[in-house]
């Protein structure tokens, strides 16, 4: 069964050209060229992926994307026209899992495609769940409960915390974490890593004094264990 990608994006031009690229690569894709449209089409049938404009009529991408969120975990590209660092970090901390700065060759296009989709892919056949005082991390469910309650967390935040929590008090650089959660193909820089953690201490930090997301200096991180 084909993959579904609904595309977001008002320039028609750029959204017939990711179609007809999409399409030849086997994708089933849906269009909707305006913030309220691409709301109203994930709600009728949530796809496999989104590739979301930020600049758009009725709603921009930044409501878009909270609006899946509070909904889903469905994958979500951001497609920019703007190369500020902020704008990118704005995204990934609202939970998307990749950005793409315009003007892009679609050959990137699809590498970052199919490298988001693969990441996305949790294998069913084995149990995932972590608990600690206080901390349940559980992949199968991607849930993240804390202190008893269920605190939304978007899927590349809880995969990160999982990574570091399943071998407590080992230490990892920004690039072994980028390497191993964000997988090979990723393209963005270290960074990334560095607004994941932000969001999860404000979710975590604090609640039990026998575990701690730290920080080792010029080194990377670590989930301690005391």
């Amino acid at each position: 069964m084909a993959r579904n990608i609904l595309v977001v994006e008002d320039d028609r031009n750029i959204s017939d050209l990711i179609r007809m690229y999409l399409e030849k690569e086997g994708f089933d894709v849906r269009i909707a060229y305006d913030g309220g449209k691409a709301v109203e089409e994930f709600d009728r049938e949530a796809p496999d992926m989104v590739l979301l404009d930020i600049m758009l009529p009725v709603m921009d991408g930044w409501a878009v994307c909270a609006h899946i969120r509070e909904k889903a975990k469905t994958p979500i590209i951001m497609l920019t026209a703007k190369s500020e660092v902020n704008d990118r970090i704005t995204g990934l901390e609202m939970g998307a899992d990749d950005y793409l700065v315009k003007p892009f060759e679609m050959k990137e296009l699809m590498a970052r495609i199919n490298a988001v989709l693969r990441r996305s892919e949790i294998p069913d056949d084995t149990k995932k769940r972590l608990t600690f005082d206080k901390l349940v991390i559980d992949l199968d469910s991607y849930e993240l409960l804390v202190d008893g309650k269920k605190i939304d967390t978007p899927p590349k935040e809880l995969e990160l915390l999982y990574h570091l929590a399943s071998t407590p008090n080992r230490v990892y650089t920004r690039n072994q974490l980028l390497d191993e959660v964000w997988g090979f193909d990723y393209f963005g820089d270290s960074r990334t890593v560095d607004v994941h953690i932000k969001r999860l201490r404000e979710k975590v930090e604090g609640v039990s004094d026998q575990w701690e997301l730290k920080t080792v200096w010029g080194v990377g991180y670590k989930f301690e264990v005391k």
